[in-house]
């Protein structure tokens, strides 16, 4: 995967730096010294050489770059092909088809016996608790990863068969998942903040034939009970005709009574039998289990499987476009759509993303702080480090437990010199001053990173100036569940840092920007940011629905791919992120669909009509204000507010719960009975300035609502 331009390492900054879109801020910010590049990180001009070539020349540059894999077999055919315009004839995209791989080899067993990394801390886990600590080596992951693969193959998965996961952030979920893609099987992760109805839903779906989950976890200080939840989820599959006719269960929380200590071991534990454990939450040395029900004939004991099984798997050889993995993201319809990323191409990008945009060395310990429930986890905590051989840090809690000092803390201990976290965490953090952030030496870090959203200038240079002590350059990443890996980023020490700006498109990648016509517009513009050619992460079908694929992403401007956000460009040719232009909003780096918000609100018996609209949020960046029109006989009050919070939870999960919920006895809509969704933005926000509402059937709607607004916070 090597690009010429070799030069000394990045470390604090990049030449040229300019100060822009941070005028009137808080905090002034001038550019760092020049530093110098790394051996990865071409200079600036040669970057711009490389990205023309990876675009005109996608099949000999990504060509090269797969030479540095291994393939049981190579491609027979072409190596790119592909149709992006739906007047032609169906949407596809095939990169390297008839080649055959496997991904879990290319990042454990090549590491462990060809690169000679088997001693190499592969991950250290710092659980909820400071004290809570391990650590696992290429090796020992190899070895755990082939006996899970043993186990489910004992069990009847096979190749092409979907598994559910719903875990927490411990190595178990690492193995679970690379056991998944080693035997060919493909993992549906459902991040375990999701509630037992999303979890239902995903399962039925895929049809996952098997559930892997957790008993119990902490998050800071709140008791989860996973097992319940899944519990509940697989109940609701039998109702629906579909019952999951296994359920594999970690042992995380009672791991003491299995003579393994608070930490994941490193080997199988000792077989003993598992009590009930009862009570409530004591002072917080001495935590306690919930009572695990257990369902005879579909539960089974992780550490028990573990014990029978061989440590010897001979992975499944796949071809570079089978399916490897189905990661759901929320729709616009309220349906979520399962986004399918394949073996071959995935593989590429995210190791070829990883390497570059953070400047990878052998030498450096990673640290990206998002759960592998979602797809930043998926690629930046294991597909992309593993590929590079690098050691990461597996992060179970959360930034403010025990203390706002946590993140710091973790990253003196294991001397983090790569950083990546998303813009909703700094913001949090900066709350609570400098301090908390300035006690701590950081002396290791070199390369931040944001993840998420746009992040805005005031925690951009409170980032780089605080967290970073002004010597680090921060690669702000767009790029989407969709993409598979970053789309539009700096290079550290290679491209002029903005604050705010995604900057370029990384190799490979063609973004244009479309008006309104589905015009490309030259120079600077905003408008639709769409892509105009397929790079080797990108997704190849939404799971099971293929003409929702094509529909969603490439039916509005034929012959492109369509992200579905804003993006200005300006005159340096820098990429600015504006928002979602569809009906998503942005909470915390998480993407929720109005309608699925809408849809939870409605099933409520008070409700007769729900609108759900963004709102912004000084930590979360956008929060949801909802407005709700009742059904008669009922009165709005506080406890139906509760009730109507409470409900989205269960259905959606607790990221979904909404900040601000407004009694709408009307709301405003078209003669033809569309509601009119800018104007309530408007209305949320206080916003009389509504531009042209001639359309509205009843003006006088909009009056009430302005008059009975939540009292918001920006």
């Amino acid at each position: 995967m090597g690009l010429p331009e070799e030069r000394g390492r990045s470390g604090s900054g990049s030449r040229g730096q300019e100060e822009a879109g941070a005028g009137g801020r808080a905090r002034s910010w001038s550019p760092p010294p020049e530093v110098s590049r790394s051996a990865h990180v071409p200079s600036l001009q040669r970057y711009r050489e490389l990205h023309r070539r990876s675009v005109e020349e996608p099949r000999e540059f990504w060509g090269d770059i797969a030479k540095e894999f291994y393939w049981k077999t190579l491609c027979p055919g072409p190596f790119l092909r592909y149709n992006f315009d739906v007047t032609k004839g169906k949407i596809f995209i095939e990169w390297m088809k008839g080649a055959s791989t496997n991904i879990c080899y290319n990042v454990l067993d090549r590491n462990v016996h060809e690169k000679k990394l088997g001693d190499k801390v592969a991950f250290y886990w710092e659980g909820n608790e400071p004290g809570e600590t391990t650590q696992i080596t290429y090796h020992e992951l190899l070895v755990q990863v082939c006996q899970f693969s043993n186990v489910l193959r004992k069990q009847g998965i096979q190749k092409g068969d979907r598994v559910a996961v719903y875990m927490p952030m411990i190595p178990e979920l690492v193995v679970a998942m690379l056991a998944c893609a080693r035997i060919g099987a493909l993992h549906s992760i459902v991040f375990a903040g999701f509630s037992s109805e999303s979890l239902c839903e995903r399962i039925l779906d895929s049809s996952c034939s098997l559930l892997i989950t957790t008993d119990a976890f902490y998050r800071g200080e709140k008791l989860v009970n996973l097992k319940e939840l899944a519990d509940e989820a697989l109940q609701k599959c039998q109702e629906k005709g579909f019952p999951v006719r296994c359920c594999i269960v970690v042992k995380h929380l009672g791991r003491a009574e299995l003579g393994m200590g608070d930490s994941p071991s490193q080997s199988p534990p000792i077989k003993r039998s598992c009590p009930d454990v009862q009570g409530k939450l004591k002072e917080k040395s001495k935590r306690v289990q919930p009572q695990i029900s257990w369902n005879q004939g579909i539960d089974l004991w992780w550490h028990e499987l573990m014990q029978e099984a061989g440590d010897e798997c001979e992975p499944e050889w796949c071809d570079a476009e089978d399916p490897l993995f189905i990661l759901y993201t929320s729709g616009s319809t309220g349906k979520p759509k399962g986004v399918v990323h394949t073996v071959g191409g995935y593989m590429l990008y995210v190791a070829t993303t990883f390497k570059y945009v953070f400047d990878f060395h052998a030498e450096d310990v990673f640290w990206c702080t998002a759960d592998i429930g979602w797809i930043t986890g998926h690629s930046y905590v294991t597909y992309g480090p593993l590929a590079n051989g690098a050691t990461s840090v597996l992060f179970e809690g959360i930034p403010t437990y025990p203390d706002v000092n946590r993140l710091w803390s973790i990253v003196d201990k294991y001397k983090v010199t790569k950083f990546y976290t998303a813009p909703t965490a700094i913001r949090l953090l900066m709350k609570f001053g400098d301090e908390p952030v300035t006690k701590h030496s950081r002396a290791s870090l070199q390369v931040l990173g944001t993840v998420g959203e746009p992040i805005n200038p005031e925690a951009w240079l409170w980032y780089h100036q605080v967290v970073g002590a002004q010597r680090c350059p921060i690669v702000d990443t767009f790029w989407q569940t969709e993409t598979g890996g970053h789309m539009l980023t700096p290079l550290p020490g290679a491209t002029p840092m903005k604050p705010g700006s995604a900057t370029f498109p990384f190799f490979g990648v063609a973004p244009a920007i479309l008006n309104e016509s589905g015009e490309e517009l030259e120079g600077e513009a905003e408008g639709y940011l769409v892509f105009k050619q397929p790079w080797p992460g990108i997704m190849r079908t939404v799971y099971g629905n293929h003409e929702r694929f094509e529909t969603t992403y490439f039916k509005k401007f034929p012959g492109y791919y369509v992200t579905g956000d804003g993006c200005r460009r300006d005159q340096d040719g820098y990429y600015w992120i504006t928002g979602r232009i569809d009906d998503m909003l942005n909470v915390s780096g998480h993407l929720l669909s109005t309608a699925e918000v809408e849809s939870a609100l409605v099933e409520h018996e008070a409700v007769a009509e729900a609108a759900v609209v963004g709102h912004p949020h000084p930590v979360k960046g956008e929060c949801l204000y909802c407005f709700v029109t009742l059904c008669d006989g009922h009165t709005f009050s506080p406890k139906l507010t509760e009730e109507l919070k409470k409900q989205i939870r269960e259905k959606i999960g607790p990221i979904a719960t909404p900040d601000y919920i407004q009694n709408a006895p009307g709301l405003p809509k078209t003669r033809s009975g569309k509601i009119m969704r800018r104007v309530l933005r408007k209305i949320a926000q206080n916003d009389y300035d509504l531009g042209d509402t001639s359309t509205v059937a009843d003006p006088s709607v909009i009056s009430h609502l302005f008059s009975h607004r939540c009292l918001t916070i920006q």
